[in-house]
C-alpha cells in the first residue's frame, strides 16, 4: 500500500497548488506522511456527515473540493463544528486533503466534469490561465453542442444530468431561443459576466447567481443564464477526480479502493414552486 505522502504527491501533480486563487486554503489539512493508504473517498464538503461516512467507509483519506478552514481559525476545539470534523478524522486516522481552485483550473477540472456531465464538448477555457503557454488550464468552458437545442431543452438536460437538489435548474432568457454554444462554470460563476460576455457564447450554466449581475446581464446582451445549485455543478468533479486517482492507482499497482461520496451537502433542503397560473406581484 502507498504512504499518504506519496498519493498527495500524485495528487498534487493533477492539481498544483501554485493553480489556486491567492486567497484559497488548499492542500492537506491533517493527516500523518507516512500513514498507509488503502481507501479514499472523494466528496464536495468536509461536513460532519461526509467524515462520519469516511469513517465508516474505513477511509484512511477523505479528499474534498471545499476548504475547511477557507479564512483561517484560532481553535479546532470539538465544540465547534469544524473542530469536531478533525478531531474525528484525525481519532479515525482519516486524513483530509483540499483541492479547490487549483482543482477548478486544472485540465481536465471541475468544468470540465461539468461540461462532460451535461454532454458538451469543450473547446477551450473560459479564462484561460496566464502561465498556460498551450491554453487548457483556466477557470470555466467554453463549449458546444453537438446540435441546437432550444434554452428549455438546454434546462431540461442540466436538470436529467445533474444530481437532483431542491433548487433544480433556474432560468432567465427566451425558452425557445436556439443554444449552440455555452459557458460552463461550476460554483458561484456571476464575477465571470465580463469573460462570458466576451467569449459571445448563447447561454451560461453555473450557479449562486444573484439578482442584480443577471438582471444587468441580461439587460446588456441577450445572453440566457441557467442557474443550478452550487453543490450539484461540483460533484461530477468528484466521479472525474475519482477516476483519475483510480487510473495512478493501477499504474502504481496500489490496489487503492476509491470511492465517490452519493451524499447530498447541498444545504437547501426544499423547494415551494408559485403556483402555475401566477404571473405578477399580489394584488
Amino acid at each position: 500500500m502507498p504512504r499518504l505522502s506519496e498519493v498527495i504527491a500524485a495528487l498534487d501533480a493533477l492539481w498544483p497548488a501554485e493553480l489556486a486563487e491567492s486567497w484559497d486554503a488548499v492542500g492537506t489539512v491533517c493527516g500523518d506522511p507516512e500513514a498507509e493508504v488503502s481507501r479514499v473517498l472523494f466528496a464536495v464538503d468536509p461536513v460532519q456527515e461526509i467524515a462520519d461516512e469516511a469513517v465508516a467507509l474505513g477511509a484512511q483519506l477523505l479528499v474534498t473540493h471545499h476548504p475547511l478552514y477557507l479564512r483561517g481559525t484560532t481553535t479546532v476545539a470539538a465544540s465547534t463544528f469544524k473542530g469536531r470534523v478533525v478531531h474525528d478524522l484525525i481519532k479515525h486516522d482519516v486524513a483530509l486533503h483540499v483541492a479547490h481552485t487549483n482543482a477548478d483550473r486544472a485540465d481536465p477540472g471541475v468544468s470540465d466534469a461539468l461540461a462532460g456531465a451535461l454532454d458538451l464538448r469543450v473547446v477551450r477555457p473560459l479564462v484561460p490561465h496566464p502561465a498556460d503557454e498551450q491554453g487548457r488550464r483556466g477557470l470555466g468552458r467554453i463549449c458546444e453542442l453537438d446540435h441546437p437545442l432550444t434554452l428549455a431543452e438546454l434546462a431540461e438536460r442540466a436538470a436529467k444530468r445533474l444530481p437532483a437538489t431542491a433548487q433544480g435548474i433556474r432560468v432567465a432568457g427566451d425558452p425557445d431561443a436556439p443554444i449552440r454554444t455555452v459557458a460552463v462554470s461550476g460554483g458561484s460563476g456571476d464575477s465571470l459576466f465580463e469573460d462570458v460576455r466576451a467569449a459571445g457564447v448563447d447561454a451560461f450554466l453555473t450557479a449562486d447567481l444573484r439578482h442584480h449581475p443577471v438582471s444587468e446581464a441580461r439587460a446588456q446582451t441577450p445572453l440566457a443564464l441557467l442557474d443550478a445549485a452550487h453543490w450539484a455543478t461540483e460533484w461530477p468533479w468528484c466521479e472525474l477526480a475519482a477516476a483519475q486517482l483510480d487510473e495512478i492507482s493501477d499504474r502504481h499497482g496500489w490496489g487503492l479502493r476509491v470511492h465517490v461520496s452519493k451524499t447530498v451537502t447541498d444545504p437547501w433542503t426544499a423547494h415551494a414552486a408559485s403556483p402555475h397560473d401566477s404571473t405578477g406581484a399580489p394584488n
